[in-house]
């Protein structure tokens, strides 16, 4: 700053010469000397005052001061960089400066170009990939952010600044600084604010992407959970609409074993579902692979969804008597060829074959072991459903130790009386589609000998036909994931009418109906970490793959009681149809889709976005068109003021040749 004084110098001693001039009289003069002397005053002040500036800005911008950060308190300190890069199917969209995901890529370059050459950097994605666990430098994390695409999987802010966190914490003293870029849905949200402590520094990018129209489909279900080959199916399917707008019969096409069995189109209100049923047949035995498409520009991400199911050919039923197959149960399941009765005796069971069927009928046993009730509670337990006719010959003490270990009402006499069923429970599913219009005085069911039950069962029940006093005729338990059915009368004339009354077809086969197990559609990549199939042995050197075009897994087998389930962990990553193979046996077929979360393009303000994390140092960036570079060296090194100086010395120089130019004593003519 001492040469300051140059100009201060040149000021105080003014060599300029001057030039004398005779004149014969001065007086004239004496006035206009005066004016000119103070004028010229001020404009040497002025000059002085700007060469001074001049000078003093000039220093200062050599100097590179600058305005300390109130988020960054780790100046000096080594710097560890961890960037997360949102790759969802979200970042397909598009904005102003192209694709998202590339402008993403695009902004964390300039986060890289904003640190110092030493800083090391971590790259993180949805994937969360093993590769993405290190610290690279420079070139190297430049080299791995051009190989992210885009992925089906979605994160939450809990699970990716943990993830950072867990990273990060491993390197001591050194500043970490969390990056997030992102478009921000509202999906990100954890549904509660995350708490990193005052030392935390965390950045958050938020990309804004062009408003845009969405339809997707939100699920698919069928009316039925039985599928039988060669039968009518009906299947719902329930589509979303995205937008603040409405969209307009919007096509759509389903194919089942890639071939087309519907087409239709839909429209559905803004920001709601519309439904329609879809009815289709010709279907063979096996395993089918359904697809629902729509045709929905330009977010195509979501316009395809899976599904598979099983058609069966047979049904297999379970009866367990004493005297044989019971006729009346032989009539009603022979009437229809997709059931399959199979008898077995009580003292020939095969419980290791138990979960191989959805519904076991106990028919009049007047002895239920303690083993079999152990072995039928395991098997409702386990999702099976068993119906219990009981037995009036003998005592009651079997089927107490029955109905004590599936927590069912338990007997207490056996009454001689007639008495007529008076209550029934159209509501319950037994009895659904089952009349078309219900009559006024319904003809019900009566008994003359039947069972009397305490009605103080410690499971969820369900009475289907009761009597008149408060007695139950026909009830439903729900114990574990499967179900009991438990009468009063057995299965014979003597004890009632129930064998011919018109109440006793639905009733039997709703119950076969209802007893299959309703295996899921569908499953959600990343989501869904395994898969429920029945009961699969292998051999000691065999394997099960999990197949798709080219892709190919062996996931975890695990066995329960009934069931097997398949581990895939995050094998998983695309949308589609895969088959479960044991060598070259086809076992099942399950389909996975995205999961919705990502249609719905509604996105976070920056409020919101910061109001997630509490306590931590936070700011937001929204940029436009121009670079974050700068604003990104603000925050880490304080605003830097040199460029500000360079720019004033220079204004400071321009307006030294203007008041030299333009700042001139005016002519003043005299007579003299």
């Amino acid at each position: 700053m001492l040469a300051v004084l140059v100009p201060v110098i040149i000021h105080l001693f003014n060599f300029q010469r001057y030039k004398k001039v005779y004149f014969s009289n001065v007086r004239f003069l004496k006035d206009i000397e005066q004016k000119t002397s103070s004028f010229r005053r001020l404009r040497d002040y002025l000059l002085l005052l700007l060469r001074i500036l001049v000078i003093a800005f000039l220093v200062l911008a050599f100097a590179r001061p600058y305005i300390p950060s109130s988020l960054s308190s780790s100046i000096g300190k080594q710097q560890v960089v961890s960037i997360y890069i949102d790759n969802s199917y979200s970042m397909e969209a598009v904005s102003s400066e192209g694709r998202l995901l590339d402008e993403a890529k695009r902004r964390a370059r300039e986060i890289v170009a904003a640190h110092d050459i030493n800083t090391r950097f971590q790259l993180l994605s949805n994937d969360f990939e093993g590769k993405h666990q290190r610290l690279l430098y420079r070139e190297d994390f430049l080299n791995a952010l051009d190989e992210i695409e885009i992925s089906p999987l979605n994160r939450n802010l809990i699970q990716i600044i943990n993830q950072q966190d867990q990273i990060l914490s491993a390197e001591q003293n050194v500043s970490k600084l969390f990056y997030i870029i992102s478009d921000f849905q509202n999906n990100i949200q954890a549904g509660k604010s995350i708490h990193l402590g005052k030392d935390a520094e965390v950045r958050l990018v938020q990309l804004k992407a062009n408003a845009q129209a969405n339809v997707s489909v939100d699920s698919v279900w069928f009316t039925s959970p039985v599928h039988k080959a060669g039968e009518t199916e009906r299947l719902v399917i329930q589509l979303r609409n995205n937008s603040d707008k409405q969209a307009e019969n919007v096509p759509y096409k389903l194919t089942i074993g890639g071939v087309q069995k519907a087409i239709g189109s839909l429209s559905i209100a803004e920001r709601s579902t519309a439904r329609d049923t879809l009815v289709f047949s010709g279907l063979s035995y096996g395993w089918k692979k359904g697809e629902l498409s729509l045709k929905d520009y330009p977010i195509t991400f979501d316009d395809k969804f899976y599904f598979s199911f099983f058609a069966e050919r047979q049904m297999n039923i379970l009866e367990i008597d004493e005297s044989g197959t019971n006729r009346y149960l032989n009539a009603i399941y022979q009437s229809d060829p997709f059931f399959h009765l199979i008898h077995t005796p009580a003292g020939n069971i095969d419980y290791s074959s138990l979960g191989t069927y959805p519904l076991i009928i106990l028919n009049s046993l007047t002895d239920v072991s303690e083993g079999l009730s152990q072995q039928l509670s395991l098997y409702v337990k386990n999702g099976g459903s068993l119906m219990v006719f009981p037995s009036l010959d003998g005592g009651l003490s079997g089927l107490q130790t029955l109905t004590k270990s599936v927590r069912a009402d338990q007997p207490l006499e056996i009454v001689n009386q007639e008495l007529k069923v008076t209550k029934i429970n159209l509501q319950h599913r037994i009895f659904k589609d089952v009349f078309e219009k219900v009559p006024r005085n319904l003809n019900l069911p009566f008994a003359r000998k039947f069972v009397r039950y305490s009605n103080q069962s410690r499971s969820v029940k369900q009475e289907i036909l009761g009597f008149s006093g408060g007695g139950s005729f026909l009830s439903e338990y729900r114990y574990g994931k499967g179900k009991v059915y438990l009468s009063a009368v057995p299965l014979n004339e003597e004890s009632g009418n129930l064998v011919r009354h018109s109440l006793f077809v639905p009733l039997m086969f709703q119950s076969a109906f209802l007893s299959i197990r309703d295996t899921r559609l569908y499953y959600t990549v990343g989501k869904d970490q395994f898969l429920e199939s029945s009961k699969i042995t292998l051999s000691p050197n065999q394997t099960l793959v999990l197949k798709r075009k080219g892709f190919e897994a062996i996931p975890d087998l695990r066995q329960s009681e009934t069931l097997s389930r398949v581990f895939i962990s995050d094998q998983v990553k695309e949308a589609g149809v895969y088959d479960l193979m044991k060598g070259n046996q086809l076992l099942a077929s399950y389909a996975f889709n995205n999961s919705g979360t990502e249609s719905d393009l509604s996105y976070l303000s920056p409020t919101q976005i910061k109001s997630s994390i509490s306590d931590a140092k936070v700011e937001v960036f929204t940029p436009g068109k121009e670079v974050i570079s700068d604003a990104i060296k603000a925050v880490n090194k304080g605003v830097q003021l040199w460029k500000l100086c360079l720019i004033l010395a220079l204004v400071c120089l321009a307006l030294e040749i203007l008041v030299i130019r333009l700042y001139k004593p005016r002519k003043i003519e005299t007579t003299v």
